[in-house]
């Protein structure tokens, strides 16, 4: 039975207890919540009596596989919900991949669930994204963590149009993939046929079009005790560029570690060791 959204008047404290007797019983929850413009948006639910903390992948990736290591690092006491953004996983397509579009969906499902003020962790898409709820929707985060993705974007993901478009086996798809099969672990499916990503490679393009440009406005409108994780050989963001956005917005905290773009996966011990020190504190 779905119930309504937001917090329930009454017996909120039971219906909280209730859920998580239910995780951990059966594993993370899958949920669907539905936009005002019809579009389905899934999300993963692991669980735990601690405050909220809403995690939002990058391209290519999906909640429930990019962040079920971080669930397992900083549970029980902090419950991570990670959501499937608009084109990827389970989520619907959308008819476009604003800036304004992406942080609507955030908003929505802190505000579907009840949950807000929440701790809010983004990799590069989902750390524009976090910032972005941040300075827009103070009223629903507690603070934030973003992972290698700058103030300013300037990216580009039109290779993905040369990936096969589907192959026999789940192998064979990513080796036609190149460099980039490492990213595309958690984001295959079959279908009848063959094997393909979960997402559509003109959404990527289009999302990245939309990710790129001048976003210091956000950035340092936010209020909230930030944590920016830099991979020290990443390619998408620079050394001096981390360190102009600790030095022209107070109470952030830069952490660069031995990795690349994705330092969840280059130094997962360093990455959730910040991490857990960073909530420590908020």
């Amino acid at each position: 039975m779905k119930r309504p959204p937001g917090r329930l008047r009454r017996r909120w404290e039971e219906y909280q207890l209730l859920r998580q007797r239910v995780i951990d019983k059966l594993g993370p929850l899958p949920g669907v919540m539905v936009a005002p413009d019809g579009r389905r948006l899934a999300y993963t639910d692991f669980g735990g009596p601690g405050a909220p903390l809403l995690a939002l992948h990058g391209h290519f990736e999906a909640g429930a596989t990019a962040f079920e290591g971080l669930a397992q690092e900083v549970g029980p006491a902090w419950r991570v919900i990670a959501l499937d953004q608009r084109g990827h996983g389970r989520s619907d397509r959308a008819a476009e991949y604003t800036r304004d579009g992406y942080v609507a969906d955030a908003a929505l499902l802190l505000e579907q669930l009840g949950l807000g003020p929440a701790v809010v962790l983004g990799h590069s898409l989902g750390g524009v994204n976090a910032y972005q709820l941040a300075a827009r929707r103070p009223d629903l985060v507690r603070a934030v963590v973003v992972e290698d993705i700058g103030a300013v974007v300037d990216g580009d993901l039109s290779f993905v149009r040369e990936w096969p478009g589907r192959a026999a086996t789940r192998a064979g798809f990513l080796a036609g993939t190149g460099s980039s099969a490492p990213y595309l672990e958690g984001s295959l499916q079959e279908y009848p046929d063959g094997w393909g990503t979960a997402f559509e490679a003109e959404d990527m393009v289009e999302s990245q079009r939309g990710l790129n440009g001048d976003h210091w406005a956000d950035w340092l409108g936010v209020r909230k005790p930030t944590l920016l994780v830099r991979g020290d050989r990443s390619g998408v963001l620079s050394a001096e560029h981390a360190r102009e956005m600790t030095v022209r917005r107070a109470g952030v905290r830069l952490v660069e570690l031995p990795a690349g773009h994705s330092v969840r996966v280059g130094d997962p011990e360093g990455f959730f060791a910040a991490v857990r020190g960073f909530l420590a504190r908020v």
